[in-house]
């Protein structure tokens, strides 16, 4: 039977799953929607695709390496609450993604779910443990570092991770590094001061002018003024020009320096940074599972 743009739309209206799903249980069911309907329902697809529009901004961030080749892995998996991510079965399916990363070397987080994982998909995976926990599991973002140095990770609990790839200097260094991006109250968006991008910059500058208008002062005197604030913005942005948190008289650049050492690359992933967070409280959650939603 022709599966028509019409009846996948339909199963979709029905029960929620995305489209692909929809049009792959059709071809299963020989067309048959009420089949696939049931047929979705048994795997938990359609509970699953209920739960996909719920705030899912917690979770872990997970750095794992392949002790062979030395390439490592940084991702980010999030549920919806802090809960879920301590449970095993969560943990376990963050072990499985890492792991699949490092052997597939997929492009994006489209490709990484297609791939198979003991004659599973890893979204078939996540929609088990949907199904199986009762919250909304997504995978959100991960990278993968080849070292062309010495590479330092440093992971704060599961909520903050860096990756950072030094030439020169050694594992302590590396590390100490990696603590720093992690720790540091403006966390660094590039490695110099000419790498911050041209766009940030221009949207702290608009601020700051909007800032000094306010002022009153003549217009030479407010270009000082933005001049001055865009310059302690680059610097403070920049990881070079930062102060060493654990000696703050010492620049990140001039620790760097008295080592020989200079930073290839670096990544820092915080938990849920960009997402909204739920608002709902504890007794809406509680009515919520009880009513099976």
């Amino acid at each position: 039977m022709q599966i028509t743009a019409e009846l996948v739309k339909e199963l979709r209206e029905r029960t929620g799953a995305g489209m692909m799903d929809c049009k792959k249980s059709l071809q299963e069911a020989d067309g048959d929607i009420e089949a696939a309907i049931e047929a979705m329902r048994k795997s938990g697809m359609a509970k699953a695709a209920k739960k996909a529009g719920r705030i899912a901004a917690e979770g872990r961030i997970q750095i794992k390496q392949n002790p062979e080749t030395g390439e490592t892995v940084i991702l980010e998996v999030n549920s919806e609450t802090d809960f879920v991510a301590k449970d095993e079965n969560f943990g376990n399916f963050v072990e499985r993604v890492a792991d699949c990363v490092l052997a597939q070397k997929p492009a994006d987080v489209e490709s990484l779910m297609a791939q198979d994982v003991d004659g599973q998909t890893l979204e078939e995976l996540r929609i088990q443990l949907v199904t199986k926990i009762g919250e909304n599991i997504s995978v959100r973002r991960f990278r993968v570092f080849k070292p062309q140095g010495t590479l330092g990770q440093y992971l704060h609990g599961n909520r903050i991770g860096v990756l950072v790839d030094l030439n020169g200097g050694d594992e302590e260094l590396a590390r100490d590094i990696a603590m720093h991006i992690a720790g540091y109250h403006m966390p660094p968006v590039s490695i110099s001061e000419e790498d911050v991008p041209e766009e940030m910059i221009g949207k702290e500058k608009a601020i700051f002018e909007a800032q000094a208008e306010e002022s009153g002062k003549p217009a030479e005197i407010i270009e000082k003024m933005v001049s001055g604030k865009v310059r302690k913005f680059v610097q403070e942005v920049s990881l070079l020009t930062q102060p060493f948190i654990k000696d703050p008289d010492q620049t990140i650049g001039q620790l760097l320096n008295s080592a020989g050492a200079t930073v290839n690359s670096f990544c820092r992933y915080q938990l849920g940074e960009g997402l909204e967070k739920r608002s709902d409280n504890f007794a809406d959650e509680v009515m919520s599972q009880a009513r099976g939603e």
